[in-house]
């Protein structure tokens, strides 16, 4: 925006109103036109440090302290203003060039977003910048001032895009996710914020990004939120970000999945890079998640998981609720306690409810209503799914040849086969 327009506007202007304009030496000739707003991140995040000038000698950096707002609708450098060298900017990030056009994470909206132009605020100031970085516009006002930009003059601009309703990030909520020649912005808050996030959104947010992003943003989560969302993608999805990985990180992860799923995952991949993934996984996460790998995808052994509670059909409510305290896996997952013999036979199961209502001292086989329906680990899928329509079923034993309880059949594991089918 030119500087008579800054006056009219309390100083308020925008990277779109910014580009192009002139800038003049002390002496009044010409020096070139701003290309472009160099901000600083860390301890100056949202901090003008230069303006990127072009002109037919190339670009330069400009110290915005040195530059100050003409009446003729410019820009004019203090004198005796040299430019800034280049490496001075490498850990700074350009606005055009790093964040226009770019997406970005609004965790509260839950959903990407494009940058459609950076709002910026010139200010008074005897120490420190004249030039700071308010928000991120990231609906139709930005695109507005995009569209009209060069058509009208800058002010009729300001004024026609100042109609439409903004829809804006705070800058304090956005950084770089990397420092690197491709550099790419998210929310500053993101590690926290996606962490309270429901899984499925996570997995709505990764799909919607860009491979690039996507991979920078999944890099950020910890081990058990990233596998949380990884069980939510689309298993092509899922190959994908586990494969941006190295073995040891991807190991991290898929211990953390349930094992049925890990199993899944690591089906789909090549033999050695999922091998590569067994070999850095801890021993006891690896034997349940390659016992798994040994049978049929299409079986209910293929959709089982082996997290599920078990505990002595001679046993009482008390130990029941210490088994449930000491469970590891997803406890919202759990919705019934599986009762078992001294050599693993399925004998009955106690819905979770009537677990927490009965007495500390009651005894769990008399909580029972008989043998539980189950399936073998070699039931078809088909089979399966119509055990979970005929008996309004949550969860579904399997049992192998010998009766054992080897695994659970849960009701979203039957929902995504059959949606699949559709």
């Amino acid at each position: 925006m030119h500087a008579n327009n800054h006056a009219n506007y309390g100083h308020e202007s925008s990277l779109t109103l910014l580009e192009g304009t002139p800038v003049v030496d002390a002496a009044g000739q010409m020096r070139g036109r701003v290309a472009d707003v160099v901000v600083g991140t860390g301890q100056d995040a949202g901090r003008v440090l230069s303006l990127v000038v072009k002109s037919a000698r190339g670009r330069e950096y400009v110290d915005v302290q040195a530059l100050s707002l003409t009446e003729a609708g410019g820009l004019m450098m203090a004198s005796g203003t040299e430019p800034l060298p280049a490496s001075q900017n490498e850990n700074a990030l350009l606005l055009r060039q790093d964040l226009l056009d770019r997406q970005i994470i609004d965790v509260y909206g839950r959903k990407v977003v494009r940058v459609n132009d950076v709002d910026l605020r010139w200010q008074a100031v005897e120490r420190g910048t004249p030039l700071q970085v308010t928000q991120v516009e990231v609906g139709l006002r930005g695109a507005t001032r995009r569209m009209l930009k060069g058509l009208l003059p800058a002010s009729r601009v300001a004024a026609i895009a100042n109609r439409v309703p903004a829809k804006v990030i705070p800058w304090e909520f956005v950084d770089v996710i990397e420092v690197d020649p491709a550099r790419r912005v998210k929310l500053k808050i993101e590690h926290e914020r996606l962490a309270q996030m429901h899984p499925a959104d996570i997995a709505d947010i990764l799909e919607e990004l860009a491979p690039a992003e996507r991979e920078a943003v999944f890099q950020t989560l910890d081990e058990e939120v990233a596998a949380e969302a990884l069980e939510e993608v689309e298993p092509k999805l899922q190959r994908s970000l586990i494969s941006s990985l190295d073995s040891e990180g991807a190991a991290d992860i898929v211990e953390e999945m349930d094992p049925d799923a890990a199993a899944d995952l690591l089906a789909d991949l090549p033999e050695a890079h999922s091998d590569a993934i067994l070999d850095s996984m801890e021993p006891e996460e690896r034997q349940e998640v390659e016992e798994l790998l040994e049978f049929r995808e299409d079986s209910a052994a293929g959709y089982m998981t082996t997290d599920f509670v078990a505990v002595s059909h001679e046993g009482t409510v008390s130990e029941a609720m210490e088994a449930l305290r000491q469970f590891e896996g997803d406890p919202e997952t759990v919705s019934e306690v599986y009762l078992i013999d001294e050599h693993r036979v399925l004998k009955g199961s106690v819905p979770l409810l009537r677990l927490m209502l009965a007495q500390p001292g009651s005894q769990l086989k008399d909580l029972t209503e008989g043998q539980a329906i189950h399936c073998r680990v070699d039931t078809d899928e088909d089979e399966v799914a119509e055990l979970f329509d005929k008996y309004n079923l949550r969860t579904l034993p399997v049992v192998n040849s010998g009766d054992k309880l080897v695994g659970i059949v849960e009701a979203d594991d039957v929902i995504t086969f059959l949606r699949s089918r559709t």
